[in-house]
């Protein structure tokens, strides 16, 4: 008789700070693919992009374009410029920073950025 030993596997949730010391849960770790982005709904109405880079390492910017006003950058394509890891924004290009959310191709241009965690 062969007996199979399973462990139950937990699933951590993803939670950003959206504001003061609140942490909001938007998402289960497993959902994120590396290299690539997934919008959430904050409680008072902002979306975020939420990326996981092929380290592991988690970001959360806001999803929206700043150029544009479309709520896209969830759908961009993740990189690396001189070791900075970045969000190419799918309509216009333009490049986000994905730990500070400077704009690096446009120095007057920034988007917000937000503390997240698995937990």
């Amino acid at each position: 008789m062969t007996t199979t030993l399973s462990s139950p596997t937990t699933t951590k949730t993803l939670e950003i700070r959206s504001s003061g010391d609140s942490w909001v849960p938007v998402c289960e770790e497993s959902r994120l693919t590396p290299g690539r982005g997934v919008a959430a709904l904050l409680p008072d109405g902002r979306q975020v992009a939420v990326f996981r880079d092929r380290t592991g390492r988690l970001y959360a910017i806001d999803n929206r374009d700043p150029f544009t006003g479309a709520q896209v950058l969830s759908r961009g394509l993740v990189g690396s410029a001189n070791g900075r890891p970045f969000v190419a924004s799918p309509l216009l290009k333009q490049r986000f920073d994905l730990e500070t959310g400077r704009c690096l191709d446009d120095d007057e241009v920034a988007v917000a950025v937000y503390p997240v965690r698995g937990k």
